[in-house]
């Protein structure tokens, strides 16, 4: 993967940029403050996060703010190699600008998991159709169950995974992933896959391969005419989900319960836009809704004066 992509920008519009980089950064915690302050100063948005084992994120703004913070993140010793992928939204897809500090920056829970040690093989969107239609090839989807929902790989496992946490305890118990030979997994944008990949070696398997760039970047390279993806690509912004050719998709989201939203869905009689939806509407109590209502109120009335409510 080089360090961006070479498709046209469109005229107007956000560049968005999805990069990690797992690397050890002992001093992560000194550079929240310029970091956030760049991005401020350059109208970019979005989160990122700092650990010990590296950067993880997803920003978006103006093409020359976005290739300003992207070269301050290169110009760092630990963040030279940084690759990132490129998409594009009409509107700001995201509210607010954070730069947080944690303990991962992919929460899988697992001590000494490092993908910097060992990891999977690493294979290209163009290669990945043939891998993935092996006989003798598992596929695994590393996703959480409301980002499946809505689009998988053709014949994938769906480990029905409420969080990332719960994906070790999933392998463990499912004996059965040793029937085949070879263990393909994706997610994405490659992150996860990195710490499940260098998960499953931990726990044996041999042949262990990944997507390289996940899902966005197979959506970008490949046709869709060639394509063995089905659905839409759920994304952690405003876009809600994006389809082949990195083009937005026409999900809404839930803002009770953040559950990715089909036209059919909104259509129920148990949605109610900000307050419930058909995922959510039988674990919400009364008085959450209650609440939501408030909050959808503040947001509505904002919009009218032309704001953005950050509560959303």
């Amino acid at each position: 993967m080089t360090n961006e992509i070479s498709s046209p920008a469109p005229e107007s519009g956000f560049l968005v940029a999805a990069l990690y980089h797992f690397v050890s950064v002992p001093r992560f915690a000194d550079l929240r403050d310029p970091l956030q302050a760049l991005c401020e100063e350059n109208g970019v948005r979005g989160t990122l996060l700092l650990a010990h084992e590296g950067i993880n994120g997803t920003i978006a703004g103006p093409h020359a703010g976005i290739r300003t913070v992207l070269a301050f993140l290169r110009s760092q010793p630990e963040f030279s190699g940084l690759e990132h992928k490129e998409s594009f939204a009409a509107d700001m897809p995201f509210l607010r600008m954070k730069v947080r500090l944690k303990k991962e920056i992919v929460t899988m829970g697992v001590e000494d998991i490092d993908p910097t040690r060992s990891v999977g093989t690493y294979v290209a969107p163009s290669d990945w159709n043939a891998l993935i239609s092996d006989p003798d090839t598992i596929v695994i989807d590393t996703r959480n169950d409301y980002e499946t929902a809505i689009g998988m790989f053709k014949g994938a496992v769906d480990p029905n995974t409420k969080t990332f946490r719960e994906f070790p305890d999933w392998v463990r118990s499912n004996t059965g992933l040793h029937n085949k030979p070879k263990i393909a997994m994706y997610c994405t944008g490659g992150i996860r896959c990195e710490k499940a990949t260098a998960f499953m070696k931990e726990q044996g398997f041999d042949e262990v391969f990944h997507l390289k760039g996940g899902i966005l970047k197979y959506l970008e390279e490949v046709p869709a005419e060639e394509s063995l993806w089905e659905g839409a690509c759920f994304v952690f912004d405003e876009r809600v989900s994006v389809l082949h050719g990195l083009e937005e998709g026409e999900h809404k989201l839930c803002r009770a319960c953040r559950h990715p939203l089909t036209a059919e869905d909104t259509t129920s009689a148990l949605y109610e836009p900000g307050v419930s939806c058909p995922h959510c509407h039988a674990s919400r109590s009364e008085e959450d809704r209650l609440r939501f209502r408030q909050r959808q109120k503040q947001m509505d009335l904002a919009r009218k004066r032309g704001e953005r409510h950050l509560g959303k």
